[in-house]
């Protein structure tokens, strides 16, 4: 079993650029495309992001986000570097039961989140 993560989107180019690079770390790549789809992968462990060409814009907040864990990164500096990427800051950093997060949007207005965990402080 594995889990694929669809994000809507109406720029699958555009949006495949930002992913790629966000989540160059760790080492995704283009896999499958073949329109209305274009998916990105990682390591055979990690999940598949199928972005999905729909041809309305996001509308309201999501009922589900992704999460990235930046272990020991400085959240700030990822948060700058995915700023420069395209991203927008939602929010400031935010703490809880130890962990430390920033919501961010990608380009097309998708919310997700980077945290440090407990452990990596």
């Amino acid at each position: 079993m594995q889990i694929v993560v669809t994000l809507d989107c109406v720029d699958t180019e555009a949006q495949s650029e930002f992913w790629l690079a966000a989540l160059a770390p760790l080492e995704y790549r283009r896999a499958f495309d073949a329109p209305p789809y274009l998916s990105i992968t990682g390591h055979a462990s990690s999940p598949t992001l199928l972005l999905q060409k729909v041809p309305e814009r996001k509308g309201g907040k999501n009922r589900m986000h992704l999460d990235l864990d930046v272990g020991t990164a400085d959240l700030a500096a990822e948060v700058d570097r995915l700023e420069r990427l395209g991203a927008r800051q939602l929010s400031g950093e935010q703490a809880e039961h130890g962990f430390r997060w920033v919501v961010l949007a990608d380009p097309e207005g998708n919310e997700f989140c980077l945290f440090v965990p407990p452990s990596a402080e």
